[in-house]
């Protein structure tokens, strides 16, 4: 059980884990990866993040829509669809939609974008 303890005082059960390569000993001829205040570059931690980027701020752009804009609209303004033709009813049918449209092509435009490289 988790509220047991070893002799030495320790729950692990002197169970550490390293993972495959950080083991603190580097392979022969290996280098070590200078930790440099080079904005953008690629070290052995990854690439760096330098923003949200434009497809970011669509997600944003869209998220905000999605959950403020529209139900303000039909919090606010129920009948705001009937400047456009559409009857008090239909207008609790249509403007959800507009989230929904949105969010689904948001979905697409995202996924084709992330695997365009591939």
């Amino acid at each position: 059980m988790s509220s047991e303890t070893d002799a030495d005082g320790s729950a692990d059960g002197g169970y550490v884990h390293v993972p495959d390569g950080e083991s603190g000993e580097r392979p022969a001829g290996e280098e070590p990866v200078a930790s440099g205040s080079d904005a953008g570059s690629v070290t052995a931690e990854g690439p760096t993040a330098d923003g949200f980027g434009r497809k970011g701020w669509a997600l944003t752009a869209v998220l905000f829509t999605c959950v403020l804009v529209i139900p303000g609209i039909i919090y606010l303004y129920p009948y705001a669809a009937g400047w456009f033709g559409l009857p008090f009813f239909a207008t609790y049918l249509a403007l959800p939609l507009v989230p929904a449209v949105l969010l689904g092509l948001v979905a697409v435009w995202s996924m084709t974008a992330a695997t365009r490289n591939r």
